[in-house]
């Protein structure tokens, strides 16, 4: 867990994504849009909480030493752990904010259902509160089939890591990340489109093959659908219209938002600048919003 600000200061709680740790939201495009002076959270009017959830960054995880024999857990044990610390390790009642990207928006959707008098708002972004399901986990699926599936893996006690980790990233990423737009005017040729792939194969592999099994299976019992009605906090989803694993044609968040007391949602339109998926990590597209939505929210 990393921490901003004075204890005293309101208290907001940032939510990252999968194979991230809250490094990720400390960074320029994300903290260093918000968490300065005169920024949306300024961290001297803000006491700002990052944790790292479960199965990454300096939380326990497969990796650490149990591999396969560590413990199932889903996005529900995430959730709890996150609450526990809130409450019994910082002593914190209530929360000014929960924001959250990708996973930590499906976080934050939960934060909102499960603990609707603790919440004033409650901003989650590049996610739905619907069940996971159709492209989006089809293609989790077969990231981790990829790895089961090789036999380098050896039940998770393998030696090194399986060759089928790196290759199987790179092709999820490119798959659910990125933007159309944005990777055709990157790649508007054969030639730049297979440097592209050259260099993202070509880099090293970061990621744990437990720790990242672990992390997207986790997501496979994710369902936000069933008490929108009970959420009290001021919600604002935020979605890139080029956003690869919630695609907006389906119009899954125009109608799970008609079921929010006090929801609204933003879009933010596809261009060679945003990012698919990644868009909503580079907080300069909604901050503006955010701000608005601070200053009229009791």
């Amino acid at each position: 867990m990393s921490t901003l600000g004075d204890p005293a200061g309101l208290p907001v709680l940032a939510l990252h994504g999968t194979l991230q740790s809250g490094a990720a939201l400390l960074g320029p495009q994300f903290g260093g849009e918000l968490f300065g002076p005169g920024q949306p959270l300024d961290a001297r009017r803000h006491f700002i909480i990052v944790p790292d959830a479960i199965g990454t960054g300096r939380s326990s995880k497969p990796s650490d030493g149990l591999r396969t024999r560590f413990p199932n857990y889903g996005y529900g044990d995430m959730v709890r752990a996150q609450h526990l610390l809130v409450t019994e390790r910082l002593g914190l009642a209530r929360l000014r904010l929960v924001i959250g990207n990708s996973m930590g928006g499906m976080h934050t959707w939960m934060w909102a259902q499960q603990h609707p008098d603790m919440v004033d708002i409650a901003v989650p972004m590049a996610s739905l509160p619907t069940p996971m399901a159709g492209r989006n986990w089809m293609l989790r699926r077969m990231l981790c089939e990829s790895i089961r599936q090789d036999p380098a893996w050896q039940g998770g006690d393998y030696a090194r890591q399986p060759p089928s980790l790196h290759l199987a990233a790179t092709f999820f990423a490119l798959a659910t990340n990125g933007g159309d737009l944005a990777l055709q005017h990157q790649a508007p040729t054969r030639a730049l489109a297979d440097a592209l792939v050259d260099a993202r194969l070509a880099a090293p592999p970061t990621a744990d093959a437990n720790d990242m099994l672990y992390q997207w299976e986790a997501s496979g019992g994710y369902d936000a659908s069933q008490n929108l009605e009970s959420i009290r906090a001021a919600v604002l989803a935020i979605l890139s219209d080029d956003d690869e694993r919630y695609p907006p044609a389906l119009g899954l968040l125009e109608a799970a938002m008609t079921r929010v007391p006090r929801g609204r949602i933003l879009r933010i339109p596809a261009s060679t600048a945003t990012a698919g998926h990644a868009t909503t990590g580079q907080a300069r597209w909604w901050k503006q919003a955010l701000t608005q939505l601070l200053e009229e929210t009791p």
